[in-house]
């Protein structure tokens, strides 16, 4: 069923991994007319088949608010799409405005925003509390305007009208970040790597503090990719003198998949926040598609999916200690430590794929497209009836 679609954000990467290559990449395979409305300083671009509308990236979180949103709702009108699908909490008024222009809108629910605002350190810790009520109601609102509502998992999709939500994990594809000629895991480096966003409540200081004890006993480094977060330069600089630490900076997907290839753990060790311990591991999932052993924080949910697939080791992600002997184990243990990387890849090719929620996506799209149909067919139906009665 032809369809024009107009993924929109105002805060996000263009290139975003959740967005554009998978998201929208899906859509594209299907047979839609995809267009993304995102900020990005090198202009309009095609990317998998997708049409990137730039809009200028704004300098702060102000300018983003005073005109970055303005100039991402009227790129986005300018889509003339049937559906519009957008992914940030400040473009909901945005998503209100296009379903008085009688628009079809789903919301993209990433995080349980409510949760990230009480740990957001830009907000005054007086204020917290209000916003996050504050938000909360405002996205319950308007989320009956909405006509679907899709969340990344289950414990943020339970905050929403059942009705209309669709649980759309986080998975990656199954063969994105696996490379086809890889290093034999016993011929790698004893390197470890972190592949997200860098900061302190991430686990990174604890993760350099580990892998200078490692050193003491065994040759190891920390690999990290990603953006750093203010305040974690130096940690980052703290291991980086030290050699055992080395940051890549952002890295696309192609050059993330080179990473893996060449580490021999996947580390992610964020602190027990609501927020994360609610969450689904992506960095988890990404490490088991490349075929990473794993040492990730003891979380309930976390825990599940390790002991199930039998894919690494479960610390405590505040004991630097208890961290650095998971990778000294792993590290001591070749062969149980490549089974483990195996388990976990066979994990996510059997049940951990973007391939099966790019299915559950289509679906959802192609039931409110024919939602849409009915209903027009029932105004023509009505209309006729009318005319035959006068």
């Amino acid at each position: 069923m032809y369809c024009r679609v107009a993924h929109f954000t105002s805060f996000h990467f263009a290139f975003d991994t959740r967005r554009i290559h998978k998201e929208c990449k899906s859509l594209a395979m299907a047979g839609f007319e995809v267009t993304l409305v995102a900020p990005h300083a090198e202009g309009d671009a095609v990317r998998d088949g997708v049409k990137l509308v730039a809009v200028r990236p704004p300098r702060d979180r102000r300018e983003r608010i005073s005109s970055t949103i303005g100039s991402v709702y009227r790129a986005a009108l300018r889509a003339r799409a049937d559906v519009y699908h957008f992914h940030d909490p400040e473009l909901i008024p945005v998503g209100v405005l296009l379903k008085a222009h009688g628009k079809r809108v789903i919301y993209d629910v990433h995080e349980d925003y409510p949760q990230t605002i009480l740990m957001s350190e830009w907000i005054r810790p007086a204020l917290r509390r209000a916003m996050s009520a504050g938000m909360s109601m405002g996205e319950m609102a308007a989320s009956l305007a909405f006509d679907r509502i899709i969340a990344a998992t289950p414990t943020i999709a339970a905050r929403f009208p059942a009705a209309k939500t669709h649980v759309i994990q986080n998975l990656p594809w199954r063969d994105e970040l696996r490379l086809a000629e890889r290093i034999e895991y016993a011929a790698r480096k004893p390197v470890c790597a972190y592949v997200g966003r860098l900061a302190n409540t991430r686990g990174l200081r604890e993760m350099v503090q580990a892998i200078q004890l490692v050193s003491s006993r065994l040759a190891a480094k920390l690999v990290t990719a990603g953006d750093a977060k203010s305040g974690a330069e130096a940690d980052l600089e703290m291991g980086s003198g030290t050699g055992l630490v080395e940051h890549r900076g952002l890295q696309n997907r192609s050059e993330v998949a080179a990473l893996l290839a060449g580490a021999r753990i996947g580390l992610a060790v964020v602190h027990p926040l609501e927020c994360f311990i609610q969450s689904q591991p992506t960095k988890l999932y990404e490490y088991m598609s490349a075929g990473l052993p794993v040492v990730v924080s003891d979380f309930p949910i976390w825990r599940e999916i390790v002991a199930s697939a039998n894919c690494g080791l479960l610390v405590n992600p505040l004991d630097p200690e208890a961290i650095a002997e998971a990778i000294v184990w792993l590290l001591s243990h070749p062969a149980e430590a490549e089974q483990m990387g195996r388990n976990g890849r066979r994990a996510v090719v059997e049940n951990y794929n973007w391939e099966q929620e790019s299915a559950r996506l289509t679906s959802i799209y192609s039931e409110l497209l024919a939602d849409q149909a009915t209903g027009a067919q029932a105004l023509r139906k009505q209309a006729a009836g009318s005319a035959e009665g006068r």
